[in-house]
């Protein structure tokens, strides 16, 4: 059962960090290297609870869960621990002529305390990941999860308290009264994952302190598929992203563009991929996850209402399952095309050229993922004449993979990137330093200017 502070249980924890990293002790390399091993530990000697209440939350089979949520975890934990030593170094740059003999660096200093506020749809991997990113930069942090995968969350507490010292990491459980009375506290920085809606009140809370923000959050992240795309593989590839999760992915394909002249193949294709992969009976699956809540599937079920239902449908809402599902005939004003889906529903448009599938995706807000299925020399193409926070060229969701990209939206899908070494900028200063001698001191920047011109010269 999940216990929720006070609110003056919630401020002490907030004072007790403030002092702990005020002591200095998490801007240490070997603590910082030290921590990050002991939440890789923790994490591998707790798989088997974290995997069982996903399975619990969202119906995820222990591969899915391993897959997406854990191995990702510890796959940024290792590549914090091969690389901090060179990233927590002074970066020495280049200094001008007329700034000599002084020298410049860089040092990548923490933030303080950090807030980590993460969604349900991946509970375990969209808190943690964000958590390496603190302790590897020298941070405090505390943690929110959301209260919708209640047996994740739980799960997490424990491991956290087992863990690490509260005036260092803390996970703090509760719904939206909790949430509101951490945005109103001063925190160092803000670590969001959620909705656009939500991101707003969120940043409007930081204003109140001028807290920096990374804020994840999501939108329409179109799919294109093109005349001449190899559409056997784009069919698997568009039907796997989009049921990961039961389609309850930030960057899942939202809506389909496909060319007019290999739509009905392309369908025809991705409802046999969709059946090799969870068999006929979708629901009998123990690979075809559940929709998180009663709420979200009742959304869901209504949504399948609008346009007209090429394939799937099937709901059962005491399992609170809905299968993969796809659905064409939309007029431009229905919410399958206005607002994410965050579901397992597919709706497509026809088009008849790249030109007005370009065109399609830019009337709305730029999409945090991107997808497009074509060759390649298209694929450029298309790239630079539209935006997004990341994209994959004839794949899907797999860009998230590869710690060396930078994971994050763009506009009205988010700001602020993260993973791998752009976690620790993340959560770092980069503060600027500019290093001068005393045994020289050249009095030409001095008033009254004297010969100006030659300092002219040399600036």
């Amino acid at each position: 059962m999940m216990k929720e502070k006070s609110e003056q249980e919630i401020l002490k924890l907030l004072e007790q960090q403030r002092a702990y990293f005020m002591s200095q002790a998490t801007k240490d390399v070997g603590f910082r290297l030290e921590k990050l091993k002991a939440l890789k530990n923790a994490i591998l000697q707790n798989e088997k609870r974290i995997t069982d209440a996903l399975w619990a939350d969202l119906h995820k089979s222990p591969e899915e869960a391993y897959l997406t949520e854990i191995s990702m975890v510890v796959q940024e934990i290792d590549n914090h621990i091969r690389h901090l030593r060179r990233w927590a170094k002074p970066r020495y740059v280049h200094t001008p002529l007329h700034l000599l003999p002084s020298s410049s660096k860089v040092i990548s200093e923490p933030l303080g305390v950090a807030l980590i506020v993460s969604p349900w749809n991946y509970p375990f991997q969209l808190l943690m990941n964000p958590l390496v990113g603190a302790i590897s930069a020298g941070n405090c942090a505390m943690l929110k999860p959301s209260p919708y995968t209640m047996h994740t969350a739980l799960v997490m507490e424990e491991l956290i308290a087992e863990t690490f010292a509260p005036e260092y990491i803390t996970l703090l459980q509760g719904g939206k009264e909790v949430n509101q009375i951490l945005f109103a506290q001063k925190f160092d920085i803000i670590f969001y994952t959620g909705s656009p809606m939500v991101g707003k009140v969120v940043m409007k809370a930081a204003a109140q302190h001028l807290t920096p923000l990374v804020l994840e959050l999501g939108g329409k992240s179109p799919c294109i598929v093109d005349a001449d795309a190899n559409l056997a593989v784009a069919a698997r590839r568009i039907v796997w992203g989009k049921t990961i999760n039961a389609g309850q992915t930030c960057i899942a394909p939202d809506y389909l563009l496909v060319h007019e002249s290999v739509k009905d193949e392309l369908l025809s294709l991705m409802t046999r991929e969709v059946e090799k992969m969870y068999g006929k009976d979708l629901k009998s699956s123990r690979f075809f996850p559940r929709i998180v809540n009663n709420a979200a599937f009742e959304r869901l079920s209504g949504l399948l209402k609008e346009g007209r239902l090429l394939y799937g449908g099937q709901t059962d809402a005491a399992e609170r399952f809905i299968g993969f599902s796809i659905v064409d005939g939309l007029q431009e004003s229905d919410v399958l095309l206005r607002e994410e889906i965050f579901g397992p529903i597919l709706p497509v448009v026809t088009v008849s050229s790249i030109h007005d599938a370009i065109s399609y995706v830019n009337k709305g807000d730029k999409p945090l993922a991107f997808y497009y299925f074509g060759k390649n020399k298209t694929a450029k193409d298309v790239l630079a004449k539209t935006t997004s926070g990341g994209a994959c060229i004839n794949d899907t969701i797999m860009h998230i993979a590869n710690h060396l990209l930078p994971f994050g939206g763009v506009g009205n899908s988010g700001m602020g990137k993260y993973h791998g070494h752009t976690s620790f900028q993340a959560f770092s200063n980069q503060r600027s330093v500019l290093t001068s001698p005393t045994w020289i001191d050249v009095p030409l920047r001095y008033v009254p200017f004297r010969m100006f011109d030659l300092v002219k010269k040399i600036i």
